[in-house]
C-alpha cells in the first residue's frame, strides 16, 4: 500500500515551463549562441541549471562557468515570473485532501529553496509541505535517485510506499531508481514519453483525482 506522496515543483505543482523557456531562450540570446537541440528546452527539463548549461550550449562548460550562467539564468526567470505564475490545475484541491487525509508529503525539486518557497508561497501550496529537498541539499541531480531518497528519509516512510509526481523524464527515472512508484505529467512530455521513462500511468492534471485510486495501486 502506498503511503505518502512526493511531488517535483515545476510542471507538476507550478505551471511555470512558460517562465522556464523564456529564461533559456533569453540566455542565449545574451550569449549570441543557437542552441545545441531543436528542442533544447526539453534537455533542460528536471535539471539542476548547472548541469543544463553544457547541455544547452552541446559543449563542455568550466564548473564556475556554469554556476555563473546558472545564476543568470534565475534572474532571468525570477524576472519572467514576476508576471505571474498559476499552479497546475487541480493539485492545490489535491494536496489539500492529501494533509486532510494526513497523508505525508513532500517536495523533491531540483529548483533552489529561494525559487521553491518564494513559487510555492505565490500559489498557497508551501504550508501544505513540512518535507522538501532541493537542489541545496543533495550532491546529485536527476536522474540520480538522492533527492527522493532524501524525502523518503526525512517523510520517515520506505522508499517503496512512495508515489512520485514528475513532469521529466529524468524525475521519473530518478523515481524509479530510487524504488518508487511514479506517475507522470504531461506538461512537458508526451505519456508515450514518460510511459517508456518508467511511469506506470499518465495525467494532463491533477483535476478529480483520487487518493484512494493511487494508493491501491
Amino acid at each position: 500500500m502506498t503511503e505518502a506522496a512526493i511531488f517535483d515543483m515545476d510542471g507538476v505543482l507550478i505551471d511555470s515551463g512558460v517562465h522556464h523557456r523564456a529564461a533559456w531562450q533569453a540566455l542565449l540570446g545574451e550569449l549570441g549562441e543557437e542552441p545545441a537541440h531543436p528542442e533544447y528546452w526539453r534537455l533542460t527539463i528536471g535539471r539542476p541549471s548547472e548541469e543544463a548549461v553544457p547541455l544547452l550550449l552541446g559543449r563542455r562548460v568550466p564548473e564556475h562557468e556554469a554556476r555563473r550562467l546558472a545564476r543568470r539564468k534565475r534572474d532571468l526567470y525570477v524576472d519572467f515570473s514576476r508576471g505571474g505564475v498559476v499552479s497546475v490545475p487541480g493539485v492545490r484541491n489535491f494536496v489539500a485532501a492529501l494533509s486532510r487525509l494526513g497523508i505525508p508529503r513532500a517536495v523533491g525539486t531540483s529548483a533552489s529553496r529561494f525559487d521553491l518557497d518564494r513559487l510555492l508561497v505565490g500559489v498557497g501550496l508551501r504550508r501544505h509541505f513540512d518535507v522538501i529537498v532541493t537542489a541545496d541539499d543533495v550532491m546529485l541531480g536527476k536522474p540520480d535517485p538522492e533527492v527522493y531518497e532524501l524525502a523518503a528519509a526525512r517523510l520517515r516512510v520506505p522508499p517503496d510506499a512512495c508515489i512520485v509526481f514528475e513532469d521529466s523524464l529524468v524525475g521519473v527515472e530518478a523515481a524509479r531508481r530510487a524504488g518508487m512508484r511514479a506517475v507522470g505529467v504531461t506538461t512537458a512530455h508526451s505519456e508515450t514519453e514518460l510511459r517508456e521513462a518508467g511511469a506506470e500511468r499518465t495525467i494532463a492534471d491533477f483535476e478529480g483525482l483520487e487518493w484512494t485510486s493511487l494508493a491501491a495501486g
